[in-house]
């Protein structure tokens, strides 16, 4: 069942490990309203929720996770940011329905 669509402007930035990660955070009004849409569903590990994620001409299905800071998290894909030319502290539009 597919659920809301929202439309986000972040900033991608770079996890501070050993893997490279790259991610945007899901604006707080934007996680709040999905956190509310999902105290209604069972929880997925580590709260996370199932997303089509979007930017430019690139989609793809995905998670979003909850931050310990309370937004949610959007991992971008080295094979998206090369397709989109995304580098890091870049500022990106992007799409995500909640699957």
């Amino acid at each position: 069942m597919k659920g809301a669509n929202y439309k986000i402007k972040a900033k991608v930035w770079l996890y501070p490990g050993m893997a490279g990660w790259r991610f945007v955070y899901i604006d707080k009004k934007i996680s709040a309203k999905i956190k509310t849409e999902q105290a209604k569903k069972p929880r997925r590990g580590w709260g996370s929720v199932r997303v089509r994620a979007t930017i430019g001409k690139t989609s793809w299905e995905t998670s979003i996770f909850l931050d310990k800071e309370g937004p949610y998290l959007l991992p971008v894909k080295a094979q998206v940011r090369k397709k989109e030319g995304i580098g890091d502290g870049d500022t990106v539009t992007l799409t995500i329905q909640i699957r």
